[in-house]
């Protein structure tokens, strides 16, 4: 198999390929030249393993949740190269791909998603692959909640940005978190790989970012009341 995938939904951005279950996977660091490198990233890492963009099985990006930005970012390039060549696209949550670097098998990732808040999403890996237990969401730190049952493992950038707001009561049962972890597009392409095992690739023209907060913008009272700064 063979999926080309993108995860740009933080500063931390990188492109693999997946060929024939090998991972060859770059990095770009900084939001600023995101999009000025992206697609000359991608253009190279085909050329040198001799791929053409039209042998591929699937184009994958990181929907998010994260940066609205980089999602767009992400899924027009997907959608671009995805149209060109006639291909399906494979949206895969960013959450999702963050918890294949967890420790354990039940894996609870939180997000720095700026305003005061987090994106956050529980998973259980089952055969290696996580099943979700709690879908994404987004809300303050204070109100972040584990599943009722078990011990769980934290990992995401949260726990680094708001860890003195987090509850006493999740942190109590997640033990050391992995803060500096953030998603990879190796991981991705990891993803999308059942996706196109189970047939479900979308069209490039209605691939969209994953959004789980409706608002993206606060105003300077509601950043003060969140904690943050004018």
């Amino acid at each position: 198999m063979k999926i080309l995938s993108i995860e740009t939904s933080c500063e931390h951005a990188s492109v693999a390929l997946l060929l024939d279950g090998e991972t060859v996977e770059r990095t770009l660091e900084g939001h600023s030249n995101h999009s000025e490198r992206l697609l000359p990233t991608l253009k190279s890492l085909l050329a040198d393993a001799g791929v053409a963009l039209g042998a591929l099985d699937a184009v994958a990006f990181g929907a998010g949740p994260g940066a609205f930005t980089g999602l767009r970012l992400a899924c027009g390039v997907a959608q671009g190269l995805a149209m060109g060549a006639d291909l399906g696209v494979a949206p895969v949550c960013s959450l999702e791909a963050l918890a294949l670097q967890g420790r354990g098998d039940a894996i609870y990732v939180a997000t720095d998603a700026r305003m005061g808040e987090v994106y956050s999403a529980a998973y259980r890996l089952s055969d290696g692959l996580p099943v979700v237990t709690a879908p994404p969401t987004c809300c303050p730190p204070e109100m972040l909640a584990l599943p009722a049952v078990g011990q769980w493992t934290g990992i995401g950038s949260a726990f680094a940005v708001y860890g003195d707001r987090i509850p006493p009561e999740v942190l109590d049962r997640l033990g050391p978190q992995q803060r500096d972890a953030v998603p990879r597009a190796a991981d991705v392409a990891r993803l999308a790989v059942r996706l196109v095992d189970g047939g479900a690739l979308v069209a490039a023209e209605i691939a969209a970012p994953l959004y789980v907060r409706d608002k993206v913008a606060l105003t300077t009272a509601e950043r003060l009341a969140r904690g943050g700064r004018a």
